[in-house]
Order: structure tokens, then C-alpha cells, then sequence
């Protein structure tokens, strides 16, 4: 069959096969490209953990990382099948209906979801309100992740609304802005960076949310999968395994964990998990 191209980027591809599961897909071969966000650690462990169960029931799955605006481009234009981390209704609210009927959701696979600003359990600030006056105290930056993501507009915007003339977003990626979270907070020092949760962050370190008076990170948020047009009757099997993935709030939190503790080998860390919680991804085969 055809291999999928993503556009003109440079993608990172994962593939390999194995073979178990309740139910199989027909056995004549079949491919699914999904695509993730590298540095999203909600969507790396799902797609992942996806990629292994697909594989393990006949599927040929093709993973790539790319920018965010970039994925839901590629999947309108039907060279990315899946992508299993869209934030709604108001990260990706614009992203969504701007490709209309051309994506369509499948899933939510967790419901409690939220954005916004976080810092360390022992910073002294509770609201975003009161970061103007204590910008010093973080040299005047959010670290930021990249540009083009749902939360790096909401944090521009947040700088807006709250006029935090003191303050200002430095942009770089979610890896990094993870990175000098980890190393302020081992050096007791303040910080703020636009987080989500789920995140194995929060499993990890004592964090807070600042209280947003004005809502401009919006209230609770769902994580839904999305696919291409047509992919749903083109593979009902798969269609139904992603449209039974679902996560309440501790296993999307114990997920992230796991695979944070898992190593940088996210594929091996994928098939582990799978190995040791039957019980969760037999919930998702379809009958």
C-alpha cells in the first residue's frame, strides 16, 4: 500500500509489529499514520500505547511528531489519520472548526483536562492578578513552549487581559520549558510556565494552578481523538478501538507516570504498559 507523506517537515517515524489482542482486524494488511505533538505528554503515551495494540491486532502504524497546526493541516488533507490529543472546547477550539467537516472526533479520551499558568507549591502567589508585582521575582518571563500552540496564544492573551506589563512569554519548546521547570525547582527558585493537566508533572512535583479570574484559559477542558473524513467507514475496526479509549482521571494520571519513569525508549515503555494492564486495553477492543 501507499505509504502517507506529512507534508514537507521533518517528522520522527516509530514502526514495529507484534501480534496478540481480543478481537483481530481482518487479516488482509492495513496502515494507520497517527501524528503527536513531541513534548505533549498526554499524546505521546497515548499515541504510543495505541500504536502497540493496532500493531498487536494486524497494523501496519506509522507515528510521526510534528507541530500542532501542522498535524490537523495534514490530517484535513487526509495524510495523517488520527491524532488523539485535540484540547477542547478552547485551546483547539479555532484549530478544529477552521478544517470543518474534513476531521472528525471519535473520542473523548479524558474529561477533566485543564490549562493555564502553574508554579511551585512554594511560590508565594496565588493569581494571576498578582504577578505584575512580583515580576522580579521571575525576571519578568513565563517560559513558554512553542509558538502556534493552543496555550501559548491564551498565555499572549493572558498577558493582555491582566495587563502584565512587567511580564513577558519566552517561547521554546515543551521539552524545554519542562526542563527549566525541573531545574528552578531543585533550585528552590520561582518560576512560572503555561501547563496542562494531565501532565506526569504534577506526579512528580508540588505545582500549582494561579487562580484565572478572567477565564481567558477557560474552564475544564476534554482531550479528544480526531481522524480524517472517511476514515471511520474506510476502518470500522480501528474507528471502534479508538472510539472505546477512553481514561478516567487516575489512569490518565498513573499513563503519564509510567511513562515518564519508562525511559526515552517510548515504544518499549508503550508495549510494557500494555503487557501489565490487560484489563484496560481489553476494555477497548472491539467485541
Amino acid at each position: 500500500m501507499k505509504v502517507k507523506v506529512l507534508l514537507l517537515a521533518v517528522l520522527t517515524l516509530a514502526m514495529s509489529s507484534c501480534n496478540s489482542g481480543k478481537k483481530k482486524a481482518e487479516e488482509t494488511e492495513k496502515e494507520i499514520t497517527m501524528a503527536y505533538v513531541d513534548g505533549w505528554a498526554s499524546g505521546v503515551a497515548m499515541t504510543h500505547v495505541a500504536q502497540v495494540i493496532l500493531e498487536q491486532n494486524g497494523y501496519d502504524v506509522d507515528t510521526k511528531a510534528a507541530a500542532v497546526d501542522l498535524i490537523y493541516a495534514s490530517m484535513a488533507q487526509g495524510d495523517v489519520d488520527v491524532f488523539m490529543e485535540a484540547w477542547l472546547p478552547v485551546t483547539h477550539g479555532e484549530k478544529v472548526k477552521k478544517f470543518g467537516d474534513k476531521i472528525v472526533s471519535l473520542n473523548v479520551n479524558t474529561d477533566q483536562a485543564r490549562l493555564g499558568l502553574v508554579v511551585p507549591k512554594y511560590v508565594t502567589i496565588n493569581s494571576i492578578e498578582e504577578l505584575n508585582d512580583v515580576a522580579d521575582k521571575f525576571d519578568g518571563k513565563i517560559i513558554g513552549i512553542e509558538k502556534g500552540a493552543g496555550i501559548t496564544g491564551m498565555t499572549d492573551k493572558a498577558l493582555e487581559e491582566y495587563e502584565l506589563t512587567n511580564m513577558e512569554q519566552l517561547n521554546s519548546s515543551g521539552i524545554a520549558m519542562l526542563s527549566e521547570l525541573t531545574k528552578a525547582i531543585k533550585e528552590e527558585r520561582d518560576i512560572v510556565v503555561p501547563l496542562w493537566a494531565p501532565h506526569w508533572a504534577f506526579g512528580r512535583f508540588d505545582l500549582k494552578f494561579l487562580e484565572d479570574p478572567k477565564k481567558v484559559y477557560g474552564e475544564t477542558e476534554r482531550i479528544e481523538t480526531f481522524a480524517r473524513a472517511g476514515f471511520v467507514e474506510e476502518d470500522p475496526w480501528a474507528a471502534e478501538f479508538f472510539k472505546n479509549f477512553h481514561l478516567n482521571d487516575s489512569e490518565a494520571g498513573a499513563i503519564l507516570a509510567f511513562f515518564k519513569d519508562g525511559g526515552n525508549d517510548r515504544y518499549a515503555t508503550a508495549k510494557k504498559w500494555v503487557a501489565e494492564n490487560q484489563d484496560i486495553v481489553n476494555r477497548w477492543l472491539p467485541e
